[in-house]
Parts: C-alpha cells; sequence; structure tokens
C-alpha cells in the first residue's frame, strides 16, 4: 500500500501543469523594443475570430485579454471593454490562436553542407511569424537549445516558448551532431542523461534499431518523456508496436510498404515503393488504424518535402532578404538544380500522395499537428515554413479551418498543454495573432499579421522579420 501511494504521488508530478503567463514587466529592453502593446488589459474590437477548434468563424467579436490570459471572447454589441483597456479597433481583421510549430528546429541546413545553430535569427523569425510555440524536433546543439528556452522564459530573448527535444537517437553510421547508439543500454543512458538535464521529448532517426529503440521508449516513459521518430529503419508499425508517441513526416519516413525492406535496415528502394504504393489500399488502412488506436498522432511537414519539387514553392522576396547572401545563393542554386532535372527531387505524385495520407489518417479518427523542420535545402524558413503548410494543407484536402486546427490545437493536444494553449477560448493564455483578412477564405492572409500576442503582451511582427534580415544561414 506504501508502494502505491509512493507511485501515484511521483505520477502526479508527469500531470500537466498551468502555464504562468508572461508579463511586460519581466521582458529586457531588447524584448521590449518589438512589443508595440505593453498593457495588461486590452480589448481586440469588432474582429473575427477563427477560435482554432475547427468551428465557423464568428464576425464582430470582442476578445478581452487581462493579465496574460483570454479574459472574455463574445459579441463585440454585448462585450464591452473595461474601462482601462487598451482598446484595439481591428474591422476587417481576423483573431487566431497562436501557431504551435509540432516539427521546427533552431538550426538551419542547405544542400551545400551548411548547418548553423540559429539562436538569434530563428526565435525572432517564429514569433514574427505567429508560431508561439515550438517543439524543436530533434537536436544538434541540445545545451543551446536549453539555454535558449530558458533566456525565452526569463525575457531576455524574444521567441516562442520551447519544447526541447534531446539529440537525434540513431543507429552505427549516423553522421553529424547525431548520437549513435549500439545498444539497449546506450539507447537507456542517453535518455536518462538528457531527460535529467531538461528534455521534454526525444526523437529517433533512420539507423536506429527496434532493440535501442523500445529500450528508450521504455527509459523515457518512465520518466514522463514522450518519443517521436523521423523513421526508416523500422516501420511504423513496428514502432507503434514498441510504444511510440508521435510519427513524423507522414508517408515520407514509412518503409513498411518497401517489399525490399529488411529488419532494422533503411531500403534503399523506399523512394520507388512510395511511387508505387496505393494509398487507397489495406496496407495503408491497418497503418493507419494502428496508429489511432494507439493514439499515436502524426506531424506533418509539407513544408519542407516541396522543396525538392521542381518550381515550388513560389519564391518569395521575404524569404531571400531574410536569408545571408551566401544562403541566398546555395538556396537558388539548389532550386534551379530541381527545375533543370527533375528527376534529382521528388515527384509531384509522391507529394499529392503524402497530402492523401495524411488527410486519410485524420479522416479514420488520427490527430496531426505540423511544424516546418526548416532544413533540407533550406526554403522552409522558420516560421515561413509553418505559415506556407497552411496552404498545402489546404491543398491536399483540407479546409482552411481543419487546417488551422491542425496547426494550433491539435498541436497543443500532442504536447498536452491544450489546457493552456491552442484555442481562442475565454480562461486560456492569450496567444493570440491578428492577420489583416481572412484566412478561413484565403490562406496565404496567414502572411499579413500586424500583431503578435503571446502571454498576453503584442508583439510588432514587422520588427521581428526586419531584425532578422540578411541573418538566416549565420546566426
Amino acid at each position: 500500500m506504501r508502494l502505491s501511494r509512493i507511485i501515484v504521488s511521483a505520477c502526479a508530478f508527469l500531470l500537466p501543469l498551468p502555464l504562468a503567463a508572461q508579463s511586460f514587466e519581466q521582458l529586457s529592453d531588447g524584448v521590449r523594443e518589438f512589443v508595440a502593446v505593453p498593457e495588461t488589459v486590452v480589448a481586440l474590437t469588432n474582429v473575427r475570430v477563427i477560435d482554432g477548434t475547427g468551428a465557423a468563424p464568428l464576425e464582430n467579436q470582442t476578445v478581452v485579454i487581462r493579465n496574460g490570459r483570454i479574459a472574455a471572447v463574445g459579441p463585440a454589441s454585448s462585450t464591452r471593454p473595461p474601462a482601462n483597456a487598451r482598446v484595439l479597433d481591428l474591422a476587417g481583421h481576423t483573431v487566431l490562436p497562436g501557431l504551435v510549430g509540432m516539427h521546427n528546429h533552431t538550426f538551419y541546413t542547405t544542400a551545400f553542407g551548411r548547418s548553423v545553430q540559429l539562436n538569434y535569427s530563428s526565435p525572432r523569425l517564429y514569433l514574427g511569424s505567429g508560431v508561439t510555440t515550438i517543439r524543436t524536433t530533434g537536436s544538434m546543439s541540445p545545451y543551446a537549445e536549453l539555454n535558449l528556452r530558458k533566456s525565452i522564459a526569463d525575457g531576455a530573448t524574444p521567441g516562442p516558448r520551447i519544447h526541447v527535444t534531446g539529440p537525434y537517437i540513431s543507429g552505427e553510421g549516423a553522421g553529424g551532431g547525431m548520437h549513435q547508439v549500439a545498444s539497449a543500454e546506450d539507447a537507456r543512458r542517453v535518455v536518462a542523461y538528457w531527460a535529467e538535464e531538461g528534455a521534454t521529448w526525444f526523437k529517433f532517426y533512420t539507423l536506429i534499431s527496434r532493440e535501442a529503440m523500445k529500450a528508450a521508449i521504455d527509459e523515457a516513459h518512465r520518466r514522463g518523456v514522450k518519443v517521436t521518430g523521423h523513421l526508416c529503419s523500422v516501420g511504423y508499425r513496428e514502432a507503434v508496436a514498441l510504444g511510440i508517441d508521435n510519427l513524423e513526416h507522414g508517408l515520407f519516413a514509412n518503409s513498411e510498404y518497401d517489399p525490399n525492406k529488411e529488419p532494422d535496415r533503411c531500403p534503399r528502394t523506399m523512394t520507388q515503393s512510395l511511387r508505387d504504393l496505393d494509398i487507397g489500399s489495406d496496407a495503408v488502412r491497418v497503418t493507419l488504424d494502428d496508429m489511432v488506436q494507439n493514439n499515436v498522432a502524426m506531424t506533418s511537414t509539407l513544408a519542407v518535402y516541396e522543396l525538392s519539387v521542381p518550381n515550388r514553392p513560389p519564391l518569395e522576396q521575404r524569404t531571400l532578404d531574410a536569408m545571408s547572401p551566401e544562403t541566398r545563393e546555395e538556396y537558388l542554386t539548389t532550386r534551379q538544380r530541381y527545375i533543370d532535372n527533375p528527376s534529382a527531387g521528388s515527384s509531384p505524385e509522391v507529394l499529392a500522395k503524402a497530402m492523401a495520407y495524411e488527410r486519410e489518417f485524420v479522416n479514420r479518427g488520427g490527430l496531426l499537428a505540423a511544424g516546418s523542420d526548416p532544413t533540407g535545402n533550406g526554403g522552409a524558413l522558420p516560421g515561413f515554413g509553418d505559415q506556407r503548410n497552411l496552404e498545402l494543407l489546404v491543398e491536399g484536402g483540407f479546409t482552411p479551418l481543419e487546417a488551422l486546427r491542425i496547426m494550433t490545437l491539435n498541436g497543443a493536444k500532442v504536447l498536452g498543454v491544450d489546457g493552456d494553449l491552442g484555442s481562442v477560448e475565454a480562461g486560456k493564455i492569450a496567444d493570440l495573432l491578428i492577420v489583416r483578412g481572412n484566412p478561413a477564405v484565403t490562406p496565404a492572409d496567414i502572411r499579413n499579421m500586424t500583431h503578435v500576442f503571446k502571454d498576453g503582451v503584442g508583439y510588432d511582427p514587422g520588427r521581428l522579420i526586419e531584425s532578422v534580415r540578411g541573418q538566416v544561414g549565420i546566426r
């Protein structure tokens, strides 16, 4: 009896606790320079509200913010601004929940071998693009991210709240900054160490073995930490059976449909197997049902995968402006290579199948979230790629309201913070976006942000984005 009480008491510490809002007074001078609305009581009047739940937009609403939380949401005709409120009349604008980036990095790569820890530019781009919460899904510099998380939480650096994932856990032969685990004991050890250091998620990479994966999952769950994966050596159904919590990249990382798949090995013919796959097949249905029945979420990262499809995405001047000159040249050179030699990149047909795979997952009851994954050839910048995901999810068959739920409330649910974040509801933390236009009709309007509220503090997105001009790829 005594042991059971100890176990229950220990497990209580693993339950999500209410988040505390960060006030303007807690911010350093270097962060305050990006704040446009510092008042603690604010009323956003005459706005359209898209609440993030998938419900239809509400017109002519007033949203009241008090001390970092949403105090009221209701019709402007009956929801009066408090007498001491800063009132923003926002006719023609839409209020949305802050975006929750579920596959987002603070490092950045191009196809030329450039790999840079962007502790300066990435948090500013995320916040300036309306991404108020991120999970760093795989870390090349875990201590850099842990320190960045603290700096943002302390008010010393502008940026989103961060859920830190430990170092990539892969198998022998993995390169770069990834941790190569050679045994189950090695896997347990790395999870134990980084969980103690403050990581709240772990991510497997393409060469992991099932034995090491099982050991790492068990150790992570014992410590109240969750695990996701960008897989290849292990198929999705195998990973679900081992207890994984989340799977990254949808169809692109699932090797189990390859007829040449061998245990614990990544098949060389995986790309062809995806081209040949019938999304309506029993094999796909079984995989997706397995995930749904075991509460395994999926993360969509369409913004990074479309980069290898010729002439995608449309070039945006803001993307080129944010890059350093050398980074811009590398990105444009790679982009042109795909145009000149389409076989070197991905086919539009596989991208379309990946979109259909994600749609079928949701149709079967799956929890889909999204993130930008600012890696690959470097074209999906932090924040900008998250905004692009809205258009891609809509292209894939979701309505704009469904896509916005995927990018907000669903991400908060995967992180276990949906009691505080992810939707526009009274009582929740005031992480809110103000957009000129209506993303429910024109998804590209998501780019027209006039204010980004995090913890009830209203930031100027234009100032944040301008501060990183020419910095991406070097800082």
